[in-house]
């Protein structure tokens, strides 16, 4: 039986996820982002006590088609800004066409009707977060993040961190409070 959860946005989801279907003995054949697959079939009874044991933990149990459409977009471009490493030559649209395989169209519209916000500008956000992880760390130069997350130069970068967050990247480094939303909680 396959499962679709929400908010799982990093690989310590997938272990607390793991854990919680190992309490309630489920068997895992895979688990990845917002996907379990178990070897058992649920009963109404069992998904709603493991629905409710998710909801405590943050995760949400979903099973509309849409709205797991809408987490393999999500899950993708959080993919897709960690671990690009400068090796695409496709843009977002195709790529999201290719290993969603729904027409980029429908899958822009349907996320802009239930998000509130166009794919392009979830993915901003995320790429911002990101930016701001990186930023916290102090490992990379400005020069590097940029060059790690496919920016056309250092400006381009400063300029949307500018816009996104209303500080500049060296301002944003010396503030030391709220620096970071999770990831589940970027909107606007």
């Amino acid at each position: 039986m396959k499962l679709a959860i929400k908010n799982m946005v990093c690989n310590r989801c997938i272990m607390v996820v793991e854990n919680e279907l190992h309490k309630l003995n489920l068997h895992i054949k895979h688990i990845s982002l917002g996907q379990v697959e178990i070897e058992e079939s649920l009963t109404k009874n069992e998904s709603e006590e493991l629905a409710a044991s998710f909801s405590a933990l943050g995760f949400e149990l979903i099973d509309d088609k849409r709205t797991v459409l809408i987490e393999q977009v999500k899950h993708l471009v959080l993919d897709l800004i960690r671990n690009q490493h400068n090796d695409t030559n496709l843009n977002l649209s195709e790529i999201i066409s290719k290993e969603i395989h729904h027409d980029y169209n429908y899958v822009s519209s349907l996320f802009s009707e239930v998000e509130g916000m166009t794919i392009e500008k979830y993915f901003i956000s995320q790429k911002i977060e990101y930016v701001k992880e990186l930023l916290v760390y102090d490992e990379l130069t400005l020069s590097e993040i940029a060059y790690q997350l496919n920016y056309s130069s250092v400006a381009y970068l400063s300029n949307q961190f500018k816009k996104v967050t209303g500080l500049t990247p060296s301002h944003f480094k010396q503030i030391k409070e709220n620096k970071r939303k999770p990831l589940d909680n970027i909107k606007d």
